[in-house]
């Protein structure tokens, strides 16, 4: 069973499996409304399906049931000669459903509409390492997010990161470009380009040298000198205070006993 539906709309599904001495069969109940909320338009449909094929429809302008397969028109015929629920079912789907969905907008809409922009960032863990384009703090998850070359999308030494979540709601994404075989004369060729669903402007960060973060001492390559010097330089002076109180202490007991 397939039926498209308009952005603006709330599904009822069903299906029951049954096992009798002919197998195993699935029977299928499909309800949909749309509502347009700028024009006001309802529309809507249901569907039984049996199998996986459809073997019933209502036409809700017309309000009658439709039978595409000859095994279904005796419960056609039947169940539109019963006008009191022919009446019951055009209003839940006119009616009903539509201040549903009223509702579901009104009460979601700070959240259905809601945009956020994310802070975007180049990062390096080595010189010889890809350089990560990241982006967080961005909502919803609809974005695309990749490298390009001259205003052409690459899809070689690029590796695209999973959409993550972050701890306030917002998201967080990366993508790494290998750089191993591109000259720093070019570097300037590239770009990250982050697009968020709903959003005109995307956001371009441009290749530089400059830009990108790294927690490494660019003075002694990878390995964090900065952070080792400081405790040994002050453990070195807490062993040579220790000493020269024992030394004194000494010296003074000597002369003490001279």
């Amino acid at each position: 069973m397939t039926a498209d539906c308009a952005e603006i709309s709330l599904w009822f599904t069903a299906v029951c499996v049954s096992v009798s001495l002919s197998g195993v069969h699935i029977f299928q109940w499909m309800v949909c409304c749309e509502w347009d909320d700028e024009t006001g338009e309802v529309d809507g449909f249901r569907q039984i399906g049996y199998d996986g094929e459809d073997v019933l429809s209502w036409d809700v302008k017309t309000n009658t049931w439709i039978a595409p397969k000859q095994q279904a028109v005796i419960t056609k015929n039947s169940w539109n000669n019963d006008k009191e629920r022919l009446a019951y079912y055009k209003n839940v789907l006119t009616q009903e459903c539509p201040d549903w969905l009223k509702k579901f907008m009104k009460y979601g809409r700070s959240s259905l509409m809601r945009t956020e922009l994310p802070s975007a960032s180049l990062l390096q863990k080595t010189p010889s390492s890809p350089v990560s384009c990241f982006a967080t703090g961005f909502y919803p998850d609809r974005v695309m997010m990749f490298w390009r070359k001259d205003g052409e999308e690459l899809h070689e030494n690029v590796e695209l990161g999973e959409i993550l979540p972050n701890h306030d709601g917002s998201f967080q994404m990366s993508v790494d470009l290998d750089l191993s075989s591109v000259t720093p004369e070019d570097w300037r060729r590239y770009e990250c380009v982050f697009h968020l669903s709903g959003v005109k402007d995307d956001i371009i960060t441009k290749l530089d040298k400059t830009a990108i973060q790294t927690n490494r001492d660019k003075s002694y390559g990878d390995f964090p000198l900065g952070a080792v010097i400081g405790p040994v330089v002050v453990l070195l002076l807490l062993v040579v205070s220790i000493a020269g109180y024992f030394i004194w202490k000494k010296n003074n007991n000597a002369s003490d006993t001279s």
